[in-house]
């Protein structure tokens, strides 16, 4: 038996858009443990696009943005599988073709959209699964590492995001009426994925948080799969309603000693007499 004894059991992962999606390597590394993962992806052409990827895999179309397709990945699994053992929920969408760049110009319905995709298709998730989510599930979302830090290129995504940090302790108190069903986030820091890649802005802010990062190294997809991973074991039962950090320790030096002193001497230049 491995350490987190996830050989046999079933997994529902939503995200997955391409091989560099947080999503996938979640799901990569569950099978790797030997679990049963059913893959659900937005739209029929994403499903089409990731033929050859997920060869052989179940698949599922669910635009989170739908209640009868969430209802219609739920009753197929529920057909298919006699219980989930848990679900990993990384979705989050903004529009940002749309956005000035100034956080108080947000169109209403671009904000109400994120908060629909991003924190809401949580909450719509865990009820439509919840008959079939074994009395011991875990269920795990993909957050950011700060809610609290207005990153402008990142915009509306933080309060989105802010919104799901708070759902987690509502579901796990919701749940606790009738299960031992626990619901964590890993709230991970910045990322080289195609999602983000689409982000105004991001690649500039990669590059500052991988110099901020003490080890020099920015985080990888892989560091918050494993954390995602530990959640959905029973190794981590004693998780609940928790959001759990993964930024290799960026927040806790930026103002460390170089980055400071090249951005002060890019203000204030030492060479004037």
């Amino acid at each position: 038996m491995s350490f987190l004894d996830l050989e046999g059991k079933t997994f529902v992962v939503f995200g997955v858009a391409n091989k560099r999606s947080v999503a996938y390597r979640i799901a990569c590394l569950l099978e790797e443990q030997g679990a049963t993962v059913v893959y659900s992806v937005q739209s029929e052409d994403h499903r089409d696009s990731l033929r050859q990827l997920l060869a052989g895999r179940e698949v599922q179309v669910c635009d989170v943005e739908r209640d009868d397709h969430i209802a219609a990945c739920a009753a197929v699994v529920r057909e298919r599988h006699q219980a989930i053992n848990g679900i990993v929920h990384s979705v989050a969408s903004a529009n940002y073709e749309t956005f000035s760049g100034v956080f108080h110009e947000v169109r209403r319905e671009d904000f109400l959209q994120c908060v629909s995709i991003s924190c809401y298709s949580l909450i719509a998730i865990a009820n439509a699964f919840r008959d079939i989510l074994d009395a011991r599930a875990s269920v795990v979302t993909i957050s950011i590492s700060t809610t609290r830090m207005a990153a402008e290129s990142y915009a509306y995504m933080a309060p989105a995001k802010a919104a799901l940090d708070s759902s987690i302790a509502f579901l796990a108190k919701s749940f606790s009426r009738f299960s031992e069903v626990r619901f964590n986030a890993v709230c991970a820091g910045l990322l080289k994925t195609s999602a983000s890649a689409g982000i105004p802005g991001y690649v500039d802010s990669y590059m500052f948080a991988e110099q901020v990062i003490p080890r020099k190294r920015a985080l990888t997809t892989d560091e918050v799969a494993g954390t995602v991973a530990f959640l959905l074991s029973e190794r981590s039962s004693g998780i609940n309603a928790q959001g759990i950090v993964v930024d290799a320790g960026m927040s806790t030096n930026y103002f460390d000693a170089d980055v400071v002193r090249h951005t002060v001497a890019g203000i204030w230049p030492t060479d004037t007499p």
